[in-house]
């Protein structure tokens, strides 16, 4: 940032897939640790929020129900009126996309931080050139972190030797109940087979079976199968294989929020 007095409002745009969410949150945390005394606030997608409903790093948590891409102009600017009534002195946006410069330009917030990225550094204040691969570790948190640094918001790249969510004692203990409540073994091994855009990246659903089986049958446990309501077609696939090998399995495809999946 350009000044040496920290902005009484920050913003910061979540990434918007959840892996991306999860790398993202050192960057996060920096920010809080750099600014103790700012309000900040987190805009995120309804796929990714949950992930910060425990993050004692943010104030308030921002829900942006807009469709992807281009699509639903309206909620778009209908976000950003929101956003712009709240008088954020900076936006710091973890997203490549062009859409999330958009916004925080239509919500006139005066400090507009991101990664010159998809044509939109005209709409940022500190279009922020990306890293070359060999610039900053090979990690993506750092993808983030280093955003940060080179706006002036960090001096150097803080050590991060694992991320960790926030309250995962209490999120064992809501998964280990609810699990209780389908009679499911005390141990349970989660699997996740399905993957978006395609089946080219997602693992044969036998071989993830097979795996699940293996590895419930020697640690004594059961199997839970997580996905998205138009995985529950392969998810049972997944389940009903891994029963066949006399394994408990329990078919959660589209029955969890990120939240729940998160505490299971």
């Amino acid at each position: 940032m350009h000044s040496d007095s920290a902005p009484e409002k920050i913003l910061v745009r979540a990434a918007n897939w959840v892996g991306d969410a999860v790398m993202s949150l050192p960057a996060v945390r920096a920010v809080r640790e750099r600014y103790p005394a700012s309000y900040i606030a987190v805009l995120a997608k309804p796929w990714v929020a949950d992930l910060y409903t425990r993050e004692s790093s943010i104030d308030a948590l921002i829900p942006y129900p807009a469709a992807r891409g281009v699509k639903d102009v309206a909620g778009k600017l209908r976000v950003a009126r929101r956003i712009a009534r709240e008088q954020f002195d900076c936006a710091i946006l973890l997203p490549n996309a062009f859409e999330a410069a958009l916004v925080a330009w239509l919500a006139r917030i005066p400090r507009r931080i991101g990664y010159s990225r998809d044509a939109r550094g005209f709409l940022l204040t500190d279009a922020v050139a990306v890293p070359k691969q060999d610039e900053i570790p090979p990690h993506q948190r750092y993808y983030y972190l280093e955003l940060l640094r080179r706006a002036g918001v960090l001096v150097s790249l803080p050590a991060v030797p694992s991320i960790e969510l926030e309250g995962a004692a209490q999120a064992r203990k809501a998964g280990a109940s609810r699990f209780g409540e389908f009679e499911m073994p005390e141990r349970v091994i989660g699997v996740s087979p399905g993957a978006a855009y395609g089946s080219a990246k997602r693992w044969l659903p036998e071989r993830f079976a097979e795996a699940a089986a293996r590895l419930a049958t020697g640690a004594r446990a059961g199997v839970a199968v997580f996905g998205s309501p138009g995985e529950r077609a392969l998810c049972e696939t997944v389940a009903a294989a891994v029963r066949s090998h006399g394994v408990q399995a329990l078919n959660l495809a589209g029955k969890t929020s990120l939240g729940q999946f998160i505490e299971l």
